[in-house]
């Protein structure tokens, strides 16, 4: 089998791209390399270039440092990122890596840190927070990884379950059994390969995550002679480890909903600097230390570690004084899953990618594969702990024996389907066994209905009819006869209406109004007023422990739970529909349900630019629509959480593929690729997976090393920076076929043949081209070449020490005066460095009079014409003798 890239995607038999980053009209970029930690590496330069901000942040969230960048406001997050020990995990998991891994990580780590202090240069939030980028180490982006992923699991939802259980009692706490603020709501379909026309499986879906930005996904493509793989990245993370198209096979991921993070109450004890922990066989050392956290504008906090043989205090309980240890897989196996990310780049099959997630460890997720073959497989990768039941629902003695881990885990086999699946963080056969807290049925039902009705994948995105009916028949039942006149047409209204979510809907957008009344006179309820004591938790769990934004998040569970605990749901609703009535017209639901991103806020112009997309971003679905835009109903109807890409990978044809991102590839607010892709992204729309190389633009290198660089006074600096095909044949073609360039011989060239011409160049040991540079301009082209290796050494006898030079200046600008005298020299100095360059030889064409006037100006000496291929030529000689009598260096 030939190389993916030789076997259909766009280069033609036998050719490869160039190496480097190439870009799409969205800007997404399309990454060649000629080995697997070549193509790390440019992937971490290109995330560096891109989103050297964003890299940042996570890299400090992950080491607990943000707050001394950003300020107070990020405190609580250094101190639960120092106690959870995040960036001692990722060490402890890059370590235990076998070598060919950590030699990939490593190689994009460098990448990152190639490219990140241009990157900065150009992020307005460093600027803005007097803020300077660092260095990122080997494990760096298996720290990013756990903080995009620790609170992603179950753990903050037990902080709730504990709260409610302690005010309401345990039985109230299946009120609330729904997807957490913190969770995950995605949606993933697959259809099998339809043998009547032909057609081969499809993958599509959407993840939900909090709407940040930049975006928590990065469209790229990684290439190289292995494998051809367009995907969704982590920026700061190598790979593609959620959702993949490789040509040959599919993937994607929705969360599987399964409990693998355990919390215990932990006894401590003080014996000096020691701190001993109860356990099963009596009172134990724990682990201890302090570290302090630097704060930008506050002051420096001192903030105790304490691991404990559960795992690090992460937290204590205000009421009870226990501390609290949070237990995963990652930080207990010392294992993060990062062996899955090559051979998942790898794979060619779906047993291949099922095989490569074998080894995943967190967060557990629910994968569909396909591929050419036609075959679908649905899989759950990650690893669940076995132990007692109660430790799913709430934290637990540490030291009762009972609540111990068994020490092997549960996850659920690969299987074959061969009709429509659907993910939808439901509760299936396949993860069933493996948690709690599931999403209602409705969207993956809802789905599930699209497809047998035959609608294509992408309308399947864009559903906004609500899923549950369980409000519209609590409105339906209520007695009309106590309603005011103007209520009474409101409910009329309400149960009409069909449930769609449309951004343009008055009716959705009245359901709306009544649905936040109705969550705040719950909340009021005397049956509900015991939740509003005091939580005793970290003020950074607040998201899962707010008691209106839990009932609102949970509110259909409440009106049918709420007889339960003595109260009555229907006189609620029914003051609800007054408020409404009584209140000024709600107006459209995307008058209301606006888009909100997250971000830090420290850069005037991303804030501005924020501001636009609140105001202007008008969003339909709801949290529990396939378009699953959410909100918190009684806290805020603004949109904060959504599909942070949307997806459809074609399995007959990669390049019929689409997807999108809310924002655009880039985090620089001054980028045209910003935010080019949110206006297709609010209304549905998708952009083509680009394949084909011929069709992509080379980007500028600006992280290329610069080989040689001088002062030259009165002209600024000139640098010597080695050629890119790809990235520099535009701008060299428009020299080379200039009137003025027509001694160079290429007048006739087209772009894609002085790219041609230029990487045959770039593979030989003997030649190399040089990108002349005045204070970073491009101002013109240096070759040199061995004699022995060129047509002119068969035309007089070459002497060691012979070195050939061309030189051309940017013949469509005007140069300053004096700069070519200026260059010449500049160009024999850097050849002259090497002490066994003796003697400069030229050819230029004897009609080149400028050129020959130059040279005789120099100090070259003039020697016999020759017949070039395709030129009459004057030879010439530049000594290192005379060249440095006419230069001498200065003392």
């Amino acid at each position: 089998m030939g190389s993916p890239v030789e076997s259909g995607t766009g280069t033609g038999p036998g050719r490869r791209p160039a190496t480097g980053v190439h870009r799409d009209r969205w800007g997404v970029p399309h990454l060649w390399a000629d080995t697997v930690d070549e193509l790390a590496r440019w992937q971490g330069r290109v995330a560096a270039t891109d989103r050297a901000w964003q890299l940042e942040v996570e890299r400090w969230r992950a080491e607990g440092r943000l707050a001394a960048h950003v300020g107070p406001s990020e405190r609580d997050w250094d101190r639960f990122a120092r106690r959870a020990r995040l960036d001692d995990t990722a060490r402890r998991c890059f370590d235990r890596l076998t070598p060919a891994t950590r030699r990939w990580v490593t190689a994009y780590a460098d990448g990152v840190n190639d490219a990140l202090p241009a990157g900065a240069a150009a992020a307005p939030e460093f600027a803005a927070t007097g803020s300077t980028p660092g260095r990122w180490r080997p494990w760096s982006p298996l720290g990013v990884f756990l903080v995009q992923h620790i609170l992603f699991g179950t753990f903050p939802q037990k902080l709730w379950h504990a709260h409610v259980a302690a005010t309401l009692g345990p039985d109230a706490r299946d009120l609330f059994a729904v997807e957490g603020p913190g969770g995950s709501g995605s949606n993933a379909w697959a259809l099998p390969a339809d043998p009547l026309t032909g057609r081969g499986p499809v993958i599509a879906g959407d993840p939900h995550r909090l709407l940040e930005l930049p975006g928590i996904y990065q469209q790229i493509r990684l290439a190289c002679p292995e494998f051809d793989v367009v995907g969704l990245a982590f920026p700061g993370v190598p790979g593609l480890p959620h959702f993949g198209h490789a040509g040959d096979v599919a993937w994607a991921v929705t969360n599987a909903m399964a409990d693998y993070q355990d919390l215990y109450r932990e006894q401590l004890r003080r014996d000096g600097d020691r701190v001993l922990v109860r356990d099963a066989d009596g009172w134990v050392p724990a682990h201890r230390h302090v570290e302090r956290i630097e704060v930008r504008g506050g002051t420096t906090e001192t903030v105790e570690v304490i691991e404990t043989p559960r795992g690090p205090v992460i937290d204590h309980d205000r009421h009870t004084g226990e501390a609290l240890s949070l237990r995963t897989p990652t930080r207990v196996t010392g294992n993060l899953g990062f062996e899955a990310l090559l051979p998942l780049l790898r794979a060619r099959t779906a047993d291949d990618v099922a095989d490569a997630l074998r080894g995943w460890v967190e967060p557990v997720n629910s994968v569909l594969v396909a591929d050419r073959h036609g075959t679908v497989l649905r899989l759950v990768a990650g690893l669940v702990p076995q132990r007692d039941d109660r430790c799913r629902r709430e934290p637990v003695p540490g030291w009762e024996p009972r609540y111990r881990w068994h020490g092997d885990y549960a996850t659920a086999k690969p299987v074959e389907v061969r009709e429509p699946v659907v993910c939808a963080n439901d509760r299936r056969d396949d993860t069933a066994a493996l948690g709690v807290d599931f999403a209602p049925p409705h969207r993956a039902r809802r789905i599930r209905d699209l497809l047998a009705d035959g609608v294509a994948a992408p309308d399947v995105h864009l559903d906004t009819r609500r899923g549950s009916t369980v409000l519209r028949d609590l409105l339906a039942r209520l007695d009309a006869a106590p309603l005011s006149a103007p209520a009474r047409r409101l409910r009329d209204r309400l149960t009409g209406w069909d449930g769609r979510m449309d951004a343009d809907s008055v009716d959705a957008g009245t359901f709306a109004a009544w649905r936040a009344a109705l969550v705040h006179r719950l909340a009021a309820h005397p049956a509900l007023g015991p939740l509003h004591s005091p939580g005793g938790f970290d003020p950074l769990f607040a998201p899962w422990t707010d008691p209106l934004a839990r009932i609102g998040h949970a509110v259909e569970g409440v009106v049918a739970g709420l007889p339960r605990l003595g109260g009555e749901v229907e006189p609620l609703a029914v003051a609800a529909l007054e408020d409404v009535a009584a209140d000024e017209p709600a107006g459209t639901w995307g008058r209301r349900h606006l888009l909100h991103p997250l971000h830090l806020g420290v850069s005037d112009a991303v804030t501005e630019r924020v501001a636009v997309m609140r105001a202007a971003t008008a969003l339909g679905g709801d949290t529990d629509c396939v378009l699953a835009t959410s909100s918190v109903p009684g806290v805020s109807d603004a949109c904060w959480r959504g599909p942070v890409a949307r997806y459809v990978w074609d399995l007959t044809d990669r390049a019929a593929s689409r997807w999108i991102v809310p924002f655009g590839v880039s985090g620089r607010p001054d980028d045209p690729h910003f935010a080019d892709q949110l206006p297709l992204w609010a209304t549905g729309g998708l952009i083509p997976v680009g394949t084909d190389w011929h069709t992509l633009t080379p980007a500028p290198r600006d992280e290329d090393p610069v080989t040689y660089q001088e002062q030259i006074p009165g002209f600024g600096e000139l640098t010597l920076t080695v050629v890119d095909p790809a990235a520099h044949a535009t701008l060299l073609h428009g020299w080379v076929t200039e009137p003025r360039a027509t001694f160079w011989g290429m007048g006739s060239y087209t772009v894609e043949e002085v790219r041609e011409v230029y990487t045959f160049v770039d593979g030989l040991s003997t030649h190399h081209a040089y990108l002349i540079g005045l204070d970073g301009t491009p101002v013109g082209l240096f070759q040199t070449y061995q004699p022995e290796a060129d047509p002119v050494g068969e035309r007089y006898r070459v002497r060691p020490g012979d070195i050939g030079m061309h030189l051309l200046l940017a013949p469509g600008r005007r140069p300053p005066r004096g700069l070519t005298d200026a260059v010449g020299p500049a160009l024999a100095r850097f050849l002259f460095r090497d002490p066994t360059r003796l003697r400069i030889v030229v050819e230029p064409d004897v009609r080149n009079r400028f050129a020959l006037r130059r040279l005789e100006r120099e100090g070259f000496t003039f020697a016999d014409e020759i017949d070039m291929p395709d030129k009459r030529a004057q030879l010439a000689f530049l000594t290192r003798e005379r060249f440095e009598a006419d230069h001498p260096v200065p003392a």
